[in-house]
């Protein structure tokens, strides 16, 4: 611990000499705001109303290739000059996975490390709150150049917005024998992980020269990012370098995707390399990325990926153990999930959606708890039974691993905890059903980037926007989501367990599912 602090007093010791020299480092006349990093000098862009600053690709470490692939990531090399930073660093290699996800990068590519920085215009000195953001999809795919993760919006908020890409994948999670050898840790994968903790170093050494603030960041975000929060709030590499913590759908705690043993993974990075010819890891480095690419996403087809596992250096145990030995990050926590993360068809499979198929498939997964699951998702007609199976597959899906999340960090009374469900169900194009509250719809209410899809917005959705992205907001800055004129959202209460209740008509109301995610508990393994 005291290792760890003396690190972060350095650091913060750094900040304060690269804040002060950023007000030297201005000039008049200049194409776009500069700002001295610990690097070197970058170059950024104004918003087109003049009250946002922004940076774009900064690489905050080495790119990641030749020998350098699958490892921990290197410092990123110091230039001279003036870098120009706008436009966005090419996204890690990833195949096309999500078709909601719309890039503005030149990627994919192995060269893919670099960060972004969004700051109020009026912050030199200003010392502002700081929202790191972690993109989700699933560990395979994502980039910080989404339109719906601009960080434009929450800045004009006060607070400085980071985003950084990180590994995926084959390229994030490899986990080969000989990686664990070379480490000096007998340490293999995560390499995403270590990356997105690289990000937060690059926080702590350079975000005073941009107007934030490096003892006062929030990290936040969605699916595998939000699974990224709760691990980087496990690990004791990084659980020292931010203050509060946000998480939309997912954790590392659930069990429908639980995390993996080294050896597991080491076994699985050999059988793969085997797969495409390569005997060694020295064969596998000297493959083309796109080959490799290619190969990785056929064996996606059948059910394969790399994914985080126990590695004994990010991870030294699982995180359940973490958790439950009140070693975790002491941060308030905001999170939740949306109220539709599942899909009943995943739940009914081939079989008609009626109650008799929901009782069939019960007795199928649950056997003789399936009376017991009956009773806690009710099924009396055939309505009912598809709004359970929905609900339960979200469960299976998302829900579970983010209630254990929050139980875990409220059980330990490590800090505050609250807790949401969003509601709304964006509006669809004329003709298209509606998605119900779908599993990352709430990003674009977060960042306040509801024109970055083209949906007939309804004002209520922008009025929704606004809520979501000041409660966010507020948090950053104080720990707490509440302010003035806002619907009042308590913590999660150790007899109430409130739920605030994102949507039109915001409000909160005590939780009325405990009962299912305390059935969930008892299981050794979510299926469907």
């Amino acid at each position: 611990m005291a290792l760890h602090s003396r690190f972060a007093a350095m650091l913060f010791a750094f900040s304060m000499c690269a804040a002060a020299g950023a007000l030297t480092a201005k000039k008049e006349g200049a194409a776009g705001p500069q700002v001295p990093t610990a690097s070197g000098t970058v170059e950024g862009t104004t918003s087109s109303d003049g009250k946002v600053r922004i940076f774009k690709g900064i690489p905050f470490a080495a790119p990641p290739v030749g020998n350098l692939r699958w490892k921990a990531p290197q410092s990123a090399a110091p230039w001279t000059g003036v870098r120009k930073a706008t436009q966005f660093g090419a996204r890690c290699m990833q195949g096309n996975i999500f078709g909601d996800m719309v890039f503005r990068d030149s990627g994919p590519s192995e060269d893919c490390l670099y960060l972004n920085v969004w700051v109020p215009a009026a912050s030199a000195g200003a010392r502002l709150p700081v929202m790191v953001w972690i993109y989700g999809g699933g560990f395979q795919a994502g980039a910080t150049s989404e339109p719906r993760q601009d960080g434009e919006m929450l800045a004009k908020k006060g607070v400085v917005v980071v985003s950084m890409n990180y590994r995926l994948g084959l390229f994030g999670f490899y986990a080969h024998p000989e990686l664990a050898k070379e480490s000096g840790r007998n340490s293999a994968g995560n390499y995403g992980l270590l990356d997105q903790f690289a990000a937060l170093q690059w926080v702590q050494q350079n975000i005073s020269a941009f107007g934030g603030d490096p003892r006062n960041v929030t990290i936040f975000g969605e699916s595998a990012g939000s699974f990224s929060v709760s691990a980087l709030m496990a690990s004791p590499l990084s659980r020292l370098l931010f203050q509060r913590a946000i998480g939309e759908s997912g954790s590392m705690l659930g069990k429908s995707q639980a995390m993996r043993l080294l050896a597991d993974s080491e076994a699985d990075s050999v059988k793969f390399a085997e797969s495409i010819g390569a005997t060694s890891l020295e064969a596998m480095r000297a493959k083309p990325a796109a080959e490799l690419l290619d190969a990785i996403m056929k064996a996606r087809a059948n059910g394969f990926r790399f994914w985080p596992n126990v590695d004994g250096y990010f991870f030294p145990q699982d995180p359940h153990d973490i958790y439950a030995a009140g070693q975790q990050a002491s941060v308030p926590l905001l999170a939740g999930w949306n109220r539709d993360e599942g899909s009943m068809q995943g739940f009914f499979q081939k079989d008609d959606p009626t109650d008799a198929s929901f009782v069939k498939r019960a007795q199928e997964l649950f056997g003789g708890q399936a009376n017991e699951f009956l009773k806690l998702y009710p099924h009396s007609t055939d309505a009912e039974a598809q709004r359970s199976a929905q609900d339960y597959s979200g469960d299976q899906f998302i829900a579970f691993g983010t209630w254990k999340w929050i139980e875990m960090q409220r059980t330990a009374g490590k800090s505050t905890v609250y807790r949401y469900e969003f509601d709304d169900a964006p509006p669809q194009p004329a003709g298209q059903p509606s998605n119900g509250a779908y599993h990352s719809a709430e990003i674009e209410f977060v960042f306040e980037a509801l024109p970055s899809k083209n949906f007939p917005w309804r004002p209520e959705d922008q009025k929704l926007s606004d809520l979501v992205s000041t409660y966010w907001t507020n948090f950053a800055k104080t720990g707490n989501p509440n302010g003035t004129g806002l619907p009042q959202w308590p913590q999660n209460d150790p007899t109430q367990f409130q739920v605030m209740h994102l949507s039109f008509d915001s409000h909160t109301e005590p939780d009325t599912h405990r009962a299912r995610y305390e059935f969930l508990d008892k299981l050794p393994t979510l299926k469907q």
